[in-house]
């Protein structure tokens, strides 16, 4: 069974479990508490962030890789239609350097969130003539981006319904209420060697 190194909150681990979800592939699941890394995580992976997944004998520590991985092994949904779509490079470029600008700055805030708002004025485009950034239904690029839009909206809730993104904000919230978000979003304890194995997706 694969073994997948997660915490609850991080976009990146959030988007690794949707896809494990919709592909509908267990895992073992060991949780990590960020200041009190296991020993096994920073074993398995140098850079010692999450998600990583192991598994054949590989180690996949990159939150779109295992997305891929997992789609590629089953795709029900049909996901891995909307792989090469430019809104997925973009959150993982220039407006996740923005948000961690925004979100972490003392000083200017103002500079690092306009340049990610730019960025969502384009969801808004899009969501504008469609429901979802993938078009009819929730696919791919929207597990890749709307943890980190949920981030971005949670610095500052009342300055992020105030702007002028319905279309966005519609997408988001009903997201937030979905099945599917809840499911990925179960608490688990922290994880120590030894723990009887805690499986993701739970069992139905």
């Amino acid at each position: 069974m694969p073994i997948l190194y997660s915490f609850r909150r991080c976009p990146y681990a959030m988007r690794a479990r949707l896809a494990l979800a919709s592909a509908g592939i267990t895992t073992e699941l060991r949780e990590i508490v960020l200041r009190d890394k296991a020993p096994e995580l920073l074993a398995a992976s140098p850079k010692a962030t999450v998600p990583v997944l192991l598994v054949d004998g590989q180690t996949i520590d990159e939150s779109y890789d295992i997305m891929l991985w997992a789609l590629n092994k089953n795709d029900p949904e049909g996901w891995l239609s909307g792989r090469d779509d430019p809104f997925v490079s973009a959150v993982d470029g220039e407006f996740k350097t923005a948000l961690d600008q925004y979100k972490y700055s003392r000083e200017d805030v103002e500079s690092p969130r306009e340049a990610a708002a730019g960025f969502l004025r384009g969801l808004e485009v899009t969501l504008a003539k469609q429901p979802f950034l993938s078009g009819q239904s929730f696919a791919l690029v929207d597990a890749a981006s709307i943890t980190f839009v949920r981030q971005f909206a949670n610095v500052d809730v009342t300055w992020f319904n105030a702007e002028p993104w319905p279309h966005l904000r519609a997408w988001l919230e009903n997201f937030l209420a979905s099945a599917r978000f809840e499911a990925i979003m179960q608490k688990y304890p922290k994880w120590h060697a030894g723990d009887p194995a805690t499986l993701f997706p739970e069992p139905a």
